[in-house]
């Protein structure tokens, strides 16, 4: 036994669900879709990128070989013609939604077998009642927005309103969520935080799987930006899932990026937080050096989804993509002979999709095995399996949900 690093691509998706088509995703994919725009250059941006798809670290892993496994088609401009050096494969989800908690916490060996509560496809989106009750509790002047909406174009929309009128940006999307952004500093941070408590406390009877903090600075459309100060109150999972294991078996959970709020806090013992994937990078290789015998690393690596896969920019996907590739030997050179690293994800969001929502995929689960050797691990039937894969790995008692693989 040594240590467990379990690193989330949010979104990353790689096709191929047996259940897309209920989801009306029947198609979808992610990496395949990003690679073949990439190889016709059509997501060529100057002084970002251009040409093929150049992921060449984690491909020599498998991600190209778990891609064929996952949807039957190379993605355009992989080789997949060599022997993987890593764990390679791919997984399916089970849970019964395609959004963030549901992916991580069936990634973390429990499943969602439960329905979320939505907010319809209206405007308005919310019910009148909880509308009410928020500006009633919240002591407001009114809310913005109470709509579908992408969070970044709704600030761009809403956000000089909302200076002006100190009325919070209210909306949601097609996962269990009610989010509110609201300006750092013209709002408050703290008061934005005790909003998100009084509305996390409002949606429980309806189910809603969380409540979202996203501040914002700028004082114009061209200058406004979310920060790093995001807040997630979820609900909490509904059996105890790896982190609790590992905490409960005396080692550390060491979670990076929103990691710690998709779990409601529980089974977490450290929260290093950045903004942006490259400084997620930097906590990640400080938890790793951080971490003993015994503990798990959890990194969630948010842009992915957020900036690019939410706003259908294939450019930006692609060019982040390259970039954690570029610096993904940081991470194996602190994995030493015993640890175990998965590389996986939660969900899709093919930024060539229609909507600007999460789609339901297969994705890939590539690593590096505690011996070293590279082996294959086929398709898995649950994400449950990479769960239990590092308990075994971590010498814990088997869970009630998936079966190892290595």
């Amino acid at each position: 036994m040594s240590r467990a690093i379990l690193c989330v691509l949010d979104s990353f998706g790689i096709g191929g669900a047996p259940d897309a088509e209920q989801f009306g995703d029947a198609g979808s994919n992610t990496l395949g879709h990003i690679a073949a725009r990439c190889a016709a250059g059509e997501a060529d941006r100057p002084g970002l990128r251009s040409g093929p798809l150049q992921v060449p670290n984690m491909n020599r892993l498998g991600l190209g070989r778990a891609a064929v496994l996952a949807s039957g088609a190379a993605p355009a401009g992989l080789d997949v013609s060599a022997e993987p050096q890593g764990i390679w494969g791919c997984a399916s989800e089970t849970s019964r939604g395609k959004d963030t908690p549901s992916g991580h916490w069936e990634i973390a060996g429990v499943p969602v077998a439960f329905d979320w509560g939505y907010f319809p496809e209206t405007v308005p989106t919310f019910p009148a009642d909880l509308t009410a009750a928020i500006i009633e509790r919240g002591q407001l002047p009114g809310i913005l927005g109470d709509r579908h909406a992408s969070g970044t174009q709704i600030i761009e929309e809403l956000g000089e309103e909302h200076i002006r009128s100190g009325k919070p940006i209210c909306y949601t999307s097609a996962d269990s969520v009610f989010q509110i952004a609201a300006h750092e500093t013209h709002f408050g941070l703290e008061r934005l935080y005790a909003l998100c408590e009084i509305v996390r406390e409002l949606v429980d009877p309806l189910n809603i799987g969380r409540v979202i903090a996203r501040p914002f600075t700028g004082e114009s459309p061209a200058e406004f930006e979310r920060t790093a100060n995001r807040r997630d109150y979820s609900v909490l999972p509904p059996e105890p899932t790896l982190l609790d294991r590992v905490v409960a078996a005396g080692g550390k959970t060491l979670t990076v990026g929103k990691i710690s709020d998709i779990f409601a806090h529980s089974g977490v013992t450290s929260v290093l937080k950045g903004a942006g994937n490259d400084a997620l990078f930097d906590k990640t290789l400080e938890a790793i050096r951080m971490a003993g015998d015994g503990d798990l690393v959890f990194s969630n690596f948010i842009d992915f989804d957020s900036l690019y896969g939410h706003r259908r920019d294939v450019a930006g996907y692609a060019a982040a993509l390259e970039a954690f590739d570029r610096r993904l030997p940081e991470m194996l050179a602190l994995v030493r002979p015993g640890d175990m690293l998965l590389l996986t994800a939660d969900h899709g969001c093919d930024p060539t999709w229609r909507g600007s929502d999460h789609t339901r995929e297969r994705v890939a689960v590539i690593g590096v095995a505690p011996d070293g050797r590279p082996h294959a691990i086929g398709i898995r039937p649950t994400f449950a399996d990479m769960g239990e894969t590092l308990a075994a790995h971590l010498g814990l008692a088997a869970g009630r949900h998936g079966t190892p693989f290595a």
